[in-house]
């Protein structure tokens, strides 16, 4: 971030950056952390949202001190040598601009849900099966973060500073695994009723309901 005469603000975002960069100097404008602990601090909170392979996330603070963006210093740990990466000030002025710049839309990636799309090319058991698994997910998603919100209130969570924003989203995310969950039971009884894979007089009671509730 750079200012520029008569107290205007200017903002200049780094388009070389990705999401994950941004996402991991989040992270780091917490605190320190080495590659181990940030990928850990990623599976309990990036992960509901951003969910990216461990291998990406250990590479990525590498990038950012190889830009100024992060630091790296090195420490001894049971005899072995790790890095410990901490945000530098430009970290925080480019973390701060791309906060300030509009978003883009979400794009969902759901591939039990492709599986349905395209469940008339296939065996009724294979959209049962697709079912099962997206089912299977969004439980033990819920599962997961109702634990770190039974954290916050018993104490024992990190960043308790930080609970009202975890909170607040977590509205979001148990929306959407409890929406999850009622579809798949849903799913799960219309699909064991199709004698085949094809339109029955429920799916037209289940249209009507759809435009009903518009």
């Amino acid at each position: 971030m750079r200012y520029s005469g008569a107290g205007v603000k200017c903002l200049f975002v780094d388009n070389r950056l990705s999401t994950t960069s941004y996402a991991v100097l989040g992270l780091l404008a917490l605190r320190s952390w080495t590659g181990y602990e940030l990928t850990q601090q990623a599976r309990r909170s990036l992960a509901y949202c951003w969910p990216k392979e461990d291998s990406v996330l250990y590479e990525e603070p590498r990038r950012l001190a190889a830009r100024g963006l992060a630091r790296a210093q090195k420490e001894r740990d049971r005899g072995r040598t790790r890095n410990r990466y901490s945000i530098t000030d430009a970290g925080r002025d480019a973390l701060r601009a791309w906060l300030a710049t509009p978003g883009v839309p979400p794009h969902l990636e759901l591939e039990p849900l492709l599986r349905l799309t395209f469940a008339d090319q296939g065996e009724l058991p294979d959209a049962q099966a697709a079912i099962v698994t997206l089912r299977a997910w969004a439980a033990a998603s819920r599962a997961d973060g109702m634990a770190v919100l039974r954290g916050y209130q018993t104490g024992q969570a990190p960043f308790p500073e930080r609970m009202h924003i975890n909170v607040l989203t977590a509205c979001y995310y148990k929306a959407i695994y409890d929406a999850t969950i009622a579809f798949c039971d849903l799913a799960q009884k219309e699909i064991s009723g199709w004698e085949r894979i094809g339109a029955t007089q429920r799916t037209r009671d289940l249209l009507s309901k759809l435009l009903a509730d518009e």
